[in-house]
């Protein structure tokens, strides 16, 4: 790290000290919000090679895990989320057919192509609060036989308690995402039917059921600077950050009152985004950060600088739940150019029971039956 003193300036004593502050990955909590704070106003190429050069300490260089996301279950959401289109709080203004559970048969489809193209990681996502006792058992059997295909998997089902957190460890999920969104203070302007803390019980439950948390933010929803900073610092806070951290940028809809107005005012800077990724980077530097939502409307020099910024996950297809993505066809080009390859997959382990012989003192080990 010492070779990064000759990109400050000598007198700059707040900027060098943080640029070359010891590596966090076995305390993130040595980050305060001052600190994030100063990270966001760093110069930006400083940023992104303090971003980088951590993120080579983490993983492998040029690797890139992939996903693909497919809404099971779309539309009319009882949240009032203000960005969402599968609110039904605004389905008169957005006109989005609401759609019923996919058939489990053509969720493996989707998922078997998935896998055909690349992806390391599928993720099923379901417009609900949170899902029914009747619900369960079909995504039960959605996680085993994606997880049979050799993939990793991921769902999005808004709030879990405890039990149904365990269903979903027990059924071998890999990740859950549930995100923040934005900071306390301002997610009272996004959304009112669930509140800050509940989506923090929910990461709680995923978190103390062995399951990876996934949780991240939309950025561009009309929040300050102040909020990215307080998002991080929430990160923070946690116990243990996410395993899997999405940095979306809104993709406005219009009908949607977030949507609306950011299409009135205008959108947040990309190279905000791209600090904010950062900042998630070298604050949760073994985390993969997610460039999510937003990516289709990148140039591919944005999308470098973003990767430059410690971006190692992306999602390959043409939507993402309702909204567009970038063409797969356009990536695997622009992975060429940039020299990027793909991760294989890692799915969790089975659970294991460890079993002694009484009579023998034999030990050995019994995969629990899903």
């Amino acid at each position: 790290m010492a070779g990064l003193l000759s990109i400050s300036e000598p007198n700059a004593d707040s900027t060098t000290d943080l640029l070359n502050q010891p590596d966090p990955h076995t305390a993130a909590h040595t980050y305060s919000r001052d600190d994030i704070a100063q990270l966001f106003d760093l110069p930006l190429m400083d940023l992104l090679l303090k971003a980088q050069t951590i993120h080579r300490e983490h993983f492998v260089a040029n690797e890139i895990q992939i996903s693909t996301l497919l809404s099971i279950k779309t539309g009319n959401c009882p949240e009032d989320c203000g960005y969402c289109s599968q609110s039904g709080h605004h389905r008169d203004t957005t006109k989005l057919q609401a759609e019923k559970r996919i058939e489990v048969d053509k969720v493996i489809a989707a998922a078997k192509r998935a896998k055909a193209t690349g992806s390391s990681r599928f993720c099923m996502g379901a417009a609900w609060k949170h899902p029914s006792a009747k619900d369960m058992p079909y995504v039960v059997e959605l996680i085993k036989e994606v997880k049979a295909l050799g993939l990793e998997t991921c769902m999005t089902l808004g709030m879990l308690d405890t039990n149904q957190a365990t269903q979903l460890a027990d059924a071998g999920l890999d990740y859950y995402n549930h995100n923040l969104d934005t900071s306390r203070s301002y997610y009272e302007q996004v959304v009112s039917t669930r509140s800050y803390d509940e989506r923090l019980d929910t990461i709680e439950n995923v978190r103390n059921s062995g399951i990876n948390v996934c949780s991240g933010n939309i950025v561009g929803m009309g929040e300050s600077r102040d909020d990215r900073i307080d998002w991080v610092h929430e990160l923070l806070k946690m116990p243990k950050a996410p395993e899997s951290i999405p940095v979306n940028l809104l993709v406005p809809i219009k009908g949607t009152p977030i949507g609306d107005k950011v299409l009135a005012e205008g959108q947040l800077s990309v190279l905000e985004w791209i600090r904010t990724i950062a900042v998630a980077r070298i604050c949760c530097p073994t985390s993969y950060v997610r460039l999510s939502a937003g990516r289709e409307s990148l140039s591919d020099s944005e999308q470098a600088l973003a990767f430059m910024a410690g971006a190692n996950s992306f999602f390959y297809g043409d939507k993402l739940l309702t909204t567009g993505n970038a063409s797969q066809s356009g990536d695997d080009r622009l992975m060429r150019e940039l020299g990027l390859t793909k991760q294989f997959a890692a799915p969790r382990a089975p659970k294991v029971l460890p079993v002694m012989d009484a009579m023998s003192g034999h030990q050995s080990q019994v995969v629990l039956a899903d």
